[in-house]
């Protein structure tokens, strides 16, 4: 059954109304809700404020590095070090190495630019965090609705947006009502707030709807894959920080690395991949298997008897796409009813490898915005003061500066090293030039013929391991009985044209194993879909070469469950 023939057997859906309608229960989500309630309180109105939160709690689907950056947070609470919140590991050092196979060199700490200067910011699990901003939330009136995803936005008959609707719960496989079947209700609002996160299943339908990316360069992304080890104290630098760009990238893609020591003689590590790469072999997933057995990584997960280090112990992983394109990709962030926030909108600074600040700051500037227009007895407009706002702050100034880094690297890693080291460090990011991209990620991808295959060595299962095993430390789970959340536009494609031309890509690029070409019984290729394994990272919604994939919305509450991500 389709869902329009669903709800003509079981609907009306039920409808609640309110003043503000957040969907996304990330720090963007949850700053935006929470400034709302702050402005309510100050001024001694009541303002209605909902949000609507894909994962099973605030945090269970938040992956980042994360070095965060305190100024929007103090914005939102001033006192936030004696409410508790979880930024307890301050930054004691950085370093930029840059690798060859072998060998290393780190740059001096005096010739790192601002954007790679972390002095004053937190290395933070973002999970917990998002988790005790929801807390926050609560505490002022706002109610929060974990395990619904909003997977229909709903308009009125003047093409404005009226609110959204949760998805059905309870629908087989087949498409056909369960013995568990629940109707997805509509929430309504004067305004709705969208802050999704990269790659926003609803955001990117608003984008193509009201045109909102216009003039604007095609947005481009990183897929971000992450594990947390705990390792022996004795390799433990509390606060250090550790980026690696290079090997194992060629220096024509563009790619690096992390490594945080946080507390609690924990280290966060994860590899970033440009998905604007060229060569349909590559796999992100074992690019970041292949960083970890450089010696200035396997230094810090391996044992050694000898001097009584034990080895590190792998307790979590995931993977996430993010926004890259900058100011250059910023599509316009309101439309008649709503308003995109954080990354949904593209607010990441690729430079700084930071994107909470700017989630929570865009959500506080929107929040604004929206409660000076319900108050005055407007609703369903544009709410033009957001972007105003925006255009004055510290964070466009911030972004400003930014604007060519990730750019630069489609002219190689030497090139890029050189342009963005004059532009951040001697012109401090005032520069009078703009690069341009015009072609989204998933055009760069070459057919397989023209490129060399890449033969990844096999995990050992100690330092370097395989997607299923990772996965299952992700605490993914989705329902199995229910409809695919990884749709096909044409189901022929996947072996006619991205196998026979690409080599099937998305059997690589996909960091948990949902994609896999296998044979049937007649010998013939076909693409398996193994929805129930995603982590919701976005990826193949954005590099499936013919755009032929789509990521809808699967039940709530399905997906990772990340602890201390």
């Amino acid at each position: 059954m389709t869902n329009e023939e669903i709800l003509a057997q079981f609907g009306p859906r039920e409808a609640m109304e309110y003043d503000v309608v957040v969907v996304g229960g990330g720090p963007g989500g949850l700053a935006t809700a929470i400034r709302l309630k702050q402005l309510a309180a100050t001024k001694g109105t009541d303002v209605s404020v909902v949000v609507l939160e894909k994962g099973s709690e605030p945090g269970a689907h938040i992956l980042s590095g994360a070095i965060m950056d305190p100024i929007a947070l103090s914005e939102l609470f001033p006192n936030w070090k004696a409410m508790g919140a979880p930024l307890n590991q301050p930054v004691s050092d950085d370093a930029m190495i840059f690798l060859g196979e072998k060998s290393s060199f780190r740059t001096p700490n005096l010739l790192l630019p601002d954007c790679f200067q972390n002095h004053g910011n937190y290395i933070i699990s973002l999970g917990a965090l998002t988790k005790w901003l929801g807390e926050q939330a609560e505490a002022l009136g706002v109610e929060i609705f974990p395990g619904f995803a909003a997977a229909e936005v709903l308009y009125n008959a003047d093409g404005s947006v009226k609110g959204v609707a949760t998805g059905n719960m309870g629908v087989s496989k087949e498409g056909e009502p369960t013995a568990d079947f629940q109707i997805g209700m509509e929430l309504h609002a004067k305004y709705t707030v969208f802050a999704e996160g990269a790659r926003g299943h609803l955001g990117k339908q608003l984008i193509a709807k009201f045109k909102l990316d216009d003039g604007k360069d095609p947005q481009t992304y990183g897929l971000g894959i992450k594990e947390v080890w705990e390792i022996d104290p004795k390799r433990h630098q509390p606060g250090f920080v550790m980026h690696t760009a290079g090997w194992p990238m060629d220096s024509s893609t563009y790619g690096g690395a992390f490594l945080y020591h946080m507390e609690g003689n924990k280290v966060t590590l994860g590899f970033i991949t440009g998905l604007d790469y060229a060569n349909p072999y590559l796999s992100p997933f074992e690019e970041f298997q292949r960083w970890k057995t450089h010696p200035n990584v396997r230094w810090y997960l391996e044992g050694d008897t000898e001097h009584g280090v034990a080895p590190a112990k792998r307790l979590g992983y995931g993977a996430r796409a993010i926004t890259a394109g900058g100011l250059s990709s910023l599509p316009k962030t309101v439309f008649p009813g709503g308003a995109l926030v954080g990354c949904d909108a593209g607010y990441l600074n690729v430079s700084r490898i930071k994107g909470s600040h700017a989630a929570i700051k865009t959500g506080m500037l929107a929040a604004e915005a929206a409660y000076d227009a319900v108050t005055s007895g407007r609703q369903h407009d544009e709410l033009s003061a957001y972007p105003a706002a925006f255009e004055k702050s510290w964070l466009h100034t911030e972004l400003h500066k930014a604007r060519n880094f990730k750019a630069w690297f489609k002219k190689g890693l030497f090139t890029a090293t050189l342009m963005n080291g004059i532009e951040q460090f001697l012109f401090k990011g005032h520069i009078p030039w703009t690069l341009h991209r015009d072609r989204p990620d998933h055009a760069y991808l070459k057919p397989a013929a023209e490129c060399k295959p890449i033969v990844y060595p096999k995990p050992d299962g100690k330092l370097t391991f395989d997607r299923l095993s990772s996965v299952f430390i992700s605490n993914t789970n989705h329902a199995e009985n229910q409809p695919a959340h990884l749709t096909l536009k044409d189901a022929s494609v996947p072996v006619n044209i991205n196998l026979h031309t690409y080599a099937g890509p998305e059997a690589r690029y996909c960091p948990a194993g949902v994609y896999e070409f296998v044979k049937t019984d007649a010998g013939q290729d076909r693409l398996q879909i193994n929805a129930q394994n995603c982590v919701h990272c976005k990826t193949c919604d954005i590099k499936d070469p013919t755009q032929n994939i789509v990521w809808v919305t699967p039940e709530g509450g399905g997906g990772p469950n990340y602890a201390g991500m």
